[in-house]
């Protein structure tokens, strides 16, 4: 799997520090156990986050982040417990979710062949939602009230951004409009999560998005 889209440093400090909702700490560790860069540079805040824990008056070094980057071969990973309990597409963090793999997810029909399956996370203004989006499906134009991070676990999709395949993360903000499409073959399974509702141009998608908690 080569991943080629990762998370920024800010939101790995703002995950490694307990400061993101719930829904996004899940996409987050998703991705992490599938990105090794993602997983080094993580491993590299929290030793950080360690060291000015232990002594808040130390004085860093311009080169401390460089240093533990260099150690990262000598810290545990995720990596065995990722391989112990994966489940087909679905990463460790994920499994605990849904209850198992994909066979055990509980699919809800939102239209043009797209499913989703909302997950129970803790109401904090942000909710977390599998997608499961037949190949060559469009999805309606829309735009963000918040952040948007989407995980894609199986096939691809492209939007006027780049495109985005297996491990990859798209992060949409609100200056972001956009009109994903999945590509032809594999049906494109994402791990979604939002905050607030989706701004949708069309009338169809306005009408139907409380119905469906989008």
């Amino acid at each position: 799997m080569k991943i080629r889209h990762h998370l920024s440093d800010p939101l790995l400090m703002a995950y490694s520090s307990g400061d993101l909702p719930e829904a996004f700490n899940l996409v987050i560790a998703a991705h992490v156990s599938l990105c090794d860069e993602c997983r080094a540079r993580l491993e590299a805040f929290e030793a950080l986050g360690g060291a000015v824990i232990e002594d808040q008056f130390a004085e860093m070094s311009a080169g401390s982040l460089e240093a533990c980057l260099a150690k990262i071969d000598d810290l545990p990973t995720l990596k065995a417990e990722v391989a112990r309990v994966a489940e087909g597409i679905f990463p460790a963090p994920l499994v605990d979710y849904v209850g198992g793999g994909l066979d055990k997810v509980k699919w809800r029909s939102v239209g043009m062949g797209v499913k989703q399956a909302i997950l129970n996370t803790s109401e904090d203004g942000a909710s977390v939602r599998l997608l499961a989006i037949p190949g060559g499906a469009t999805l309606p134009n829309h735009g963000h009230n918040g952040l948007e991070m989407t995980l894609v676990l199986q096939g691809a999709f492209s939007d006027a951004s780049d495109r985005f395949g297996p491990g990859d993360l798209e992060i949409a903000d609100d200056t972001m409009q956009h009109t994903p499409v999945a590509e032809t073959g594999a049906v494109c399974i994402c791990l979604t999560a939002t905050q607030g509702k989706l701004r949708f141009n069309a009338l169809l998608p306005r009408m139907v998005q409380s119905i469906f908690r989008i």
